[in-house]
């Protein structure tokens, strides 16, 4: 992290509308994507279960987004996970990504809906073909944040989310989170490969610069 500066209300002045343009390594995430054939290894009153999932990601281009003169750029994601043989959702999880062009952070916000929420952070380069973000229960800058039942049967100690960008436009991923079940350490892991089914839409503000380039007046909106 960069020394605080002295003056830590005022916002930067050279901030472009085009978010896609200025995500760095996370705009090979940017668009909605789709597999069905994800693994997940979670904890069971009988030991380990192995199960695939069908799942579906959609990252919108944000904003972009200051706290007095750190800028970010990012994109709002929502993932929706199915299994085949089951009708009800698997896994819904809402979170944003962020990258921090004048340091090379990046970070991800995490939120399910089985009361659990967590920032994670790490570094890269604009062009990198890997990023990695963790996250640890009692940081209190990228941590983890659980219900009374999950911290006291489910602890979640630790998180890692490992992604990387393949040769043929698809991006990897593997996520660990070290979890404490019934008093002994549990890998919850799942891993899965994306395949782009529809490109991304240019963020709000874009949508109203580029109006206005055209003499449309401002006045457009970003589906």
């Amino acid at each position: 992290m960069l020394p605080i500066p002295a003056d830590i209300f005022t916002e930067p002045e050279d901030v472009s509308p085009d978010a896609l343009a200025n995500l760095g390594p996370l705009r090979r995430l940017a668009g909605t994507w789709q597999a069905d054939k994800g693994i997940d290894i979670n904890p069971k009153a009988e030991g380990p279960e192995r199960r695939t999932f069908i799942e579906r990601v959609r990252m919108d281009p944000i904003d972009p987004q200051a706290n007095g003169p750190q800028l970010f750029y990012g994109l709002r994601y929502h993932i929706h996970i199915n299994t085949p043989e089951e009708d009800i959702t698997f896994h819904d999880q809402v979170g944003y990504w962020l990258w921090e062009p004048a340091t090379g952070l990046i970070m991800q916000t995490l939120a399910i809906p089985r009361g659990q929420v967590l920032l994670a952070s790490g570094k890269a380069a604009p062009d990198d073909k890997k990023i990695s973000v963790t996250a640890k229960r009692g940081d209190t800058a990228y941590g983890i944040c659980s219900t009374d039942f999950l911290e006291q049967a489910f602890r979640t100690d630790s998180y890692r989310c490992d992604i990387t960008f393949n040769d043929d436009g698809s991006w990897t991923y593997l996520i660990q989170t070290e979890l404490f079940v019934r008093g002994a350490p549990f890998n919850h892991h799942d891993t899965n490969t994306l395949q782009l089914i529809a490109p991304p839409k240019l963020n709000p503000l874009a949508v109203i610069a580029n109006d206005r380039a055209k003499g449309g007046g401002g006045s457009g909106t970003a589906a």
